[in-house]
């Protein structure tokens, strides 16, 4: 670790969200402690990804927690029993919160965040969601954000003590798909590194799912094709 930088966690899956994150952290002269989870997901190939971001953008290191979310099903995307949806284009995709939801995901995965960052010494997370572009999941919206940070800092004995005041960055939640791939481009992110398939194919993205269209339609907005498609991700 370097003792003059600051050390921050950031939550990687893997995906284009969490890889243009961890780019702003760098960017931001933070030392940065790659978070990714085996959680009983579908779509573990994300893990690959995440090694692969992890390394191209310079962190310091990665790690892979795991912890077993299909025990408790409720989701898409860890109970092999539901289906994830397919849609034709992201104009079909409804408004209400989809099947591939997690409960509490992004609770737990900032549970994980908050302890590295305690131990580390660290008072910065960095997570990718957005309030914007993305499939409708509660855990994703600023009031849940800052309503963690103020549970956070009530939590851990060195937010009593004083010692630490956890922040929570979310450089991307007020940006569209489109922003966020702007905004990853101008940093030096390689999104053909990445992968945001739900329902991969032979490890390939499927091209239907929410997050496969919505990621489709950030570059088309940027007159781009996504250079993850048809590559192995």
């Amino acid at each position: 670790m370097s003792a003059s930088k600051p050390q921050a966690v950031v939550l990687l899956s893997g995906g284009l969200d969490s890889a243009t994150a961890l780019a702003v952290a760098v960017k931001e002269g933070f030392e940065a402690n790659a978070l990714s989870f085996r959680y009983g997901q579908r779509h573990t190939v994300e893990l690959e990804a995440a090694a692969r971001v992890a390394k191209a953008l310079g962190a310091t290191r990665h790690v892979v927690a795991d912890i077993d979310l299909k025990i408790f099903g409720g989701s898409a995307l860890t109970d092999d029993d539901l289906a994830v949806p397919h849609h034709e284009s992201a104009e079909e995709i409804g408004s209400e919160i989809p099947i591939t939801y997690v409960p509490a995901r992004n609770t737990i995965f900032l549970s994980f965040a908050l302890a590295w960052a305690e131990t580390l010494g660290a008072s910065d997370v960095f997570i990718g969601v957005s309030a914007l572009d993305y499939s409708g999941y509660p855990d994703c919206r600023p009031e849940y954000i800052e309503a963690y940070e103020r549970m956070a800092n009530l939590a851990t004995k060195a937010g009593v003590e004083g010692s630490q005041r956890l922040r929570i960055h979310t450089p991307l939640i007020d940006l569209t798909k489109a922003d966020t791939i702007r905004l990853g481009l101008s940093l030096g992110v390689d999104y053909s590194l990445t992968h945001s398939c739900y329902d991969p194919v032979d490890g390939r993205p499927c091209g239907t799912c929410d997050s496969c269209l919505l990621r489709t339609r950030g570059f088309a907005e940027l007159g781009m094709s996504d250079p993850a498609v048809g590559s192995v991700s």
